[in-house]
């Protein structure tokens, strides 16, 4: 007589993936959106650069250039539980910013979670839709080993970029001149290739017709690849990015240009 307990029991009529038929879908996720310190604009924002840092170097940078918050971008399957009251790199947040003043001709968007790659078209649509309509986008990412086509020596520090036809044609508002934004650092070899949240927002960049860079940096942190990125913004992107040290060795503010209009109060600004 069989015993129940332990004989192996009869095998299923069902493959596994089979069993999963019966079992409902998981609701959708909501979609991301967008708030805003003014509830009700009386226009979209067009800002003449936008800036979305992804990568630690970039995102180190600006959290130490003063900056209004203007908005943050909301993904609900992210908590806020844990956030500080005040901006930091510890969050995990999607915070906008203005970098000049009221103007908001530069416009910076912080992200400092990871988005899925099955959200991260949203979250492209959300950032360059009706309500943001950049006429140039710059975004700031890093190189990651496993889409890499050849070694990346740990001790190496270098810069790479991907650009929208638009851009790589280098013309100017005025139809002529070469106006590419990183001039300086070479295209990201052929084979090698990115996805993921940068991804998505250079193509939709490129959709847009909209003149887009992504650049992309190696090692993903350290001071080596900080102070190069460092070096790029203030030397293509932000050239009139002028910070000053204290006597105790800290920065003590940030400004664009020469216009004292712009001068940002730290009490006022994060």
């Amino acid at each position: 007589m069989e015993d129940v307990l332990t004989d192996i029991p009869p095998p299923s009529r069902f493959f596994l993936e089979d069993l999963n038929n019966f079992t409902p879908p998981p609701p959708p996720l909501p979609y991301p959106f967008l708030l805003f310190s003014n509830p009700n604009p009386t226009k979209p924002l067009r800002p003449s650069l936008l800036i979305i840092a992804l990568s630690s170097p970039s995102l180190n940078f600006f959290h130490h250039v003063s900056k209004t918050l203007i908005g943050t971008l909301i993904l609900p399957e992210v908590p806020f539980s844990g956030n500080s009251v005040q901006p930091s790199l510890r969050d995990r947040s999607c915070n906008i910013y203005a970098l000049n003043g009221a103007d908001q001709l530069t416009i910076l968007v912080s992200v400092q979670y990871a988005v899925a790659a099955e959200r991260a078209h949203a979250v492209a649509k959300m950032l360059i839709n009706e309500q943001m309509l950049p006429e140039r986008v710059l975004i700031l990412d890093s190189v990651q080993s496993r889409n890499f086509r050849g070694t990346l020596p740990p001790d190496d520090t270098f810069a790479l970029k991907l650009e929208t036809s638009v851009e790589r044609k280098g013309v100017g508002d005025d139809g002529r001149g070469d106006s590419q934004l990183l001039k300086g650092v070479d295209y990201f070899p052929s084979g090698s290739v990115v996805d993921g949240l940068a991804a998505a927002l250079l193509s939709r960049c490129q959709m847009n017709k909209i003149k887009g860079t992504l650049c992309v940096s190696w090692p993903e942190s350290g001071g080596s690849v900080t102070s190069l990125v460092k070096s790029l913004l203030l030397k293509d992107v932000l050239p009139g990015l002028e910070h000053g040290i204290n006597s105790f060795g800290e920065g003590e503010h940030f400004r664009f240009g020469g216009n004292k209009d712009h001068l940002l109060d730290s009490d006022l600004y994060t």
